[in-house]
């Protein structure tokens, strides 16, 4: 009787082994597939000017977008997740030193990047949040172009991104946002130009920024991957929904709330958006407010 119970466990086990693995490789070749996907595009031609005005305003884009945080202070880049499950994740050296990008990559190149999240051969960026970049306007795009392309070479290679089996499950299941070309609507344009101001429409197209985490609707929901926290609802009925106009900027400035937490900048990045102008956090403010 004990054989055959161990023997029936060992069945079991083993066809249970087999269904994984089944299942595991649908998964993993199923995500290849996307990645392998070609996309058939055409860049908008932008005007890109290189005056000083210009590639400051550019600087302080790239620090307000959060392109410091995957790709270093300098934008030579660096590893930005290094964890057993997911693997190895890498912010892209975004100059033109020594391990960076080729001599001839083009303001064509960058706007495939930013507005289509494609690499020049037509294949998907991987992780790169090109669906928030893609809301930008003709100004906003063309001031971040001309400060990237004026940085100064930094030499230094990075290896290249190591999924490891749980980021191809959680591609799979779309809870990862790996697979960055398929989340653009790529047949949309280019706005030419968004009024600074305080007003809902202007807070509205600035949270294009806060999307890859909050999502479209503003109301967070479950961590962007494993070990994050669950994301707060950030509209009126959240929490936030709560502050004053004062407050919310002050947290955003400080990432100190008015409830006394201090916010991990690794979970929310608030140095970010300490780099807007008050204008702009009052019309993010407003936009919030709003829903």
């Amino acid at each position: 009787m004990l054989i055959r119970i161990l023997k029936g466990t060992g069945i079991a086990l083993l066809s249970l082994g087999v269904l994984i693995a089944g299942v595991y490789g649908y998964m993993y070749h199923q995500v290849q597939s996307r990645m392998n996907e070609k996309y058939v595009v055409q860049a908008p031609v932008l005007n890109i000017r290189y005056d000083s005005a210009q590639l400051a305003y550019g600087e302080r884009l790239a620090i307000v977008k959060g392109c410091r945080d995957c790709h270093g202070d300098d934008m030579g880049g660096k590893v930005f997740v290094d964890d057993p499950g997911l693997g190895l994740l890498i912010g892209k050296n975004l100059t033109k030193g020594k391990g960076g990008l080729p001599k001839d990559y083009s303001t064509e190149d960058w706007v495939l990047a930013l507005k289509h999240g494609i690499r020049r051969d037509g294949k998907t960026l991987l992780f790169m949040p090109s669906y928030e970049f893609t809301h930008l306007s003709e100004e906003d795009m063309s001031a971040i172009i001309a400060y990237a392309q004026s940085l100064k070479p930094v030499d230094r290679e990075l290896p290249d991104h190591n999924l490891k089996p749980l980021s191809y499950i959680l591609a799979s299941l779309d809870k990862l946002p790996l697979i960055v070309a398929e989340k653009i609507e790529h047949s949309t344009e280019l706005i030419k130009q968004v009024k600074s101001e305080v007003s809902v429409d202007f807070g509205k197209y600035l949270s294009n920024s806060c999307t890859g985490c909050h999502r479209p609707n503003m109301k967070g929901g479950d961590p962007i991957a494993p070990g994050f926290p669950v994301v707060p609802d950030v509209t009126t009925s959240g929490n936030v929904g709560k502050w004053t106009e004062d407050q919310f900027v002050t947290v955003l400035r400080t990432g100190k709330t008015p409830e006394g937490k201090e916010i991990d900048p690794k979970n929310m990045p608030w140095p970010m958006t300490a780099a807007y102008t008050d204008t702009e956090l009052k019309a993010l403010y407003a936009y919030l407010k709003s829903i």
